[in-house]
């Protein structure tokens, strides 16, 4: 192949056998901001954009075959509230299945995604963001597996009372007793284990405690951008040993060095204007782009996501590796990666590089489906020995 037009064919034809499951969308969240789930007034089955990162043209265009939808709900949300809204948001995943089945079909398991794949479907998995939507409950953790959430992130952007978040102060130090007793009941019911947004004491406890593969759904390597989401070398080389898996992230802030003083500028701009530094609705976005219109964004690129892919596939391995571009949870995506369409130019840039067929379709399929089918075979041997915990926060960390 000689041209960049070259690589992007071979690309897009990689990703028809090969189509990417993506760690993390947050169109859930974004649906809830936006027009709270009435998908009348914001229709995914046509072209969004400028609205929206995600809608179904541009996955079928990005060569998506897979994608676990964030449940998150904010981690300021505590309590039953959190829980309450935890699940509308699973709702709301379940209002898009029922509204587009010949373009979504559920997946509850690695055999489902198969079965979708086959049938010409984007499977659709959910991913729970932040233990607070469990309120210290095993009984609400074992609900949520029930209504079909596969992974859940331990915490979000602040602690919570059983384990330390990677951008808030230190609190139990990693993760307490009722802590390491979540992680062992999720792998009992067999849900992942979600390391992203965890403190290092954090991911290192869980690495410790849990015997099925743990996944990080949208985290890049903090030794190509030294930033607390980003994952050290020294916990991604424990992922061969564990068999679990990195997802590479898009977040500029994340991924690009020059990024990261822009955006803490961009993010006290937002709260000067009484918003959430999270906040991407259409006022929000206004503040943001007349804030970046004045003080110009340093740019990230594929190039940017490919230079971590890269180091991570060298320390962990070409089996731990994969994407989760966290669209549509962040105002800000890097040029080539601005949407769901974008993923064909990160491939393409990963073939520039030398990544062959066999490794990219690891990256992009075969390695998140054998973390969750290797998460389902420990669960049933686990549910052998064991029954449900009905463990309290009480009793274990008193």
């Amino acid at each position: 192949m000689d041209s960049a037009t070259d690589f992007l064919i071979a690309a897009r034809e990689l990703l028809a056998a090969h189509p990417v499951v993506d760690g993390h969308n947050d169109l859930p969240w974004a649906l809830r901001q936006n027009v709270r789930y009435d998908l009348d007034l914001l229709d995914i089955s046509g072209d969004q954009t400028g609205r929206l990162h995600t809608d179904i043209p541009r996955l079928r265009s990005g060569g998506v075959g897979a994608q676990f939808w964030s449940v998150y709900v904010r981690s300021d949300m505590a309590g039953d509230d959190a829980v309450s809204a935890t699940l509308e948001q699973i709702d709301g995943v379940r209002q898009l299945l029922e509204r587009y089945p010949a373009d979504l079909a559920a997946a509850l398991s690695a055999d489902d995604m198969e079965k979708a794949r086959g049938e010409g479907r984007i499977a659709s998995l959910m991913g729970a963001e932040g233990g607070h939507s469990i309120n210290n409950s095993l009984a609400t953790l074992r609900a949520l597996f029930a209504l079909g959430v596969r992974y859940m992130t331990l915490t979000h952007n602040d602690n919570i009372a059983w384990a330390d978040s990677a951008t808030d102060e230190v609190g139990v130090g990693g993760l307490s007793a009722f802590g390491h007793e979540v992680v062992r009941e999720m792998n009992r019911v067999g849900m992942l284990v979600d390391l992203s947004h965890v403190a290092e004491s954090t991911m290192r406890d869980a690495l410790a405690t849990s015997v099925a593969p743990v996944v990080f759904s949208h985290s890049s390597s903090r030794a190509i951008c030294d930033h607390v989401r980003n994952i050290p070398d020294e916990v991604l080389a424990q992922l061969p040993a564990n068999g679990g898996i990195a997802m590479a992230t898009f977040v500029p802030k994340f991924i690009l060095p020059a990024a990261v003083e822009w955006t803490l500028a961009a993010d006290e701009n937002m709260r000067a204007h009484g918003l959430h530094h999270l906040d991407t609705t259409r006022e929000a976005m206004k503040v943001h782009q007349a804030f970046e219109a004045a003080n110009p964004r340093p740019t990230a690129t594929a190039a940017t996501v490919a230079d971590h892919l890269d180091h991570m596939r060298e320390v962990a391995g070409i089996d731990h590796v994969g994407i989760g571009g966290d669209f549509d949870g962040t105002a800000f995506t890097p040029a080539g990666l601005e949407d769901v369409a974008g993923y064909p130019n990160l491939i393409a840039e990963l073939l520039r590089r030398g990544w062959s067929d066999a490794d990219l379709a690891k990256l992009t399929w075969q390695n998140a489906v054998r973390t969750l089918r290797a998460a389902e075979d420990v669960a049933r041997d686990l549910q052998r020995g064991r029954g449900p915990s009905n463990a309290t926060i009480e009793q274990l960390d008193g």
